[in-house]
């Protein structure tokens, strides 16, 4: 199994119904953004997949739908609040669309990290990954 990790900033503001917290007034964060593929296979190349292929789909997703958007008015977060835990799995799910329609290799997103400040993240692994690439583990 291979993996890579590419990294992204993008400024974006939110606003969060929580109940007596201080999210609940607009507020903005400058996330941080890693996104990790993973894959069984090198290329002829010998790489799993080419870094400029995996960025220009993450950036695709950050920097085109989020990058400096207040994040409440966007689609994608019509229904659901645009918490970091839901923004790392938007950018997860959006960024495979990507992959699967552009790349000729076998990567999946296996895991999106989205920071909001240097001490605090959200993590999130897409639901079976190990299985879209053959493995008995899923997570």
């Amino acid at each position: 199994m291979f993996e890579l990790k590419v990294t992204t900033h993008f400024a974006g503001a939110h606003q969060l119904a929580m109940v007596g917290q201080k999210c609940e007034n607009l507020h903005g964060h400058n996330w941080h953004v890693e996104v990790h593929v993973r894959g069984k296979q090198l290329n002829g190349a010998g790489v799993l997949a080419d870094f400029g292929d995996i960025k220009r789909a993450v950036r695709a997703v950050v920097d085109g739908e989020l990058d400096h958007k207040y994040l409440n008015e966007l689609s994608a977060f019509e229904s659901e609040q645009p918490t970091s835990e839901r923004i790392a799995m938007y950018i997860a799910h959006r960024v495979q669309e990507i992959l699967d329609r552009d790349l000729e290799e076998n990567v999946i997103v296996s895991k999106v990290m989205s920071w909001e400040s240097d001490d605090a993240c959200a993590i999130y692994y897409p639901k079976g990954y190990g299985s879209r690439l053959g493995d008995s583990e899923t997570v």
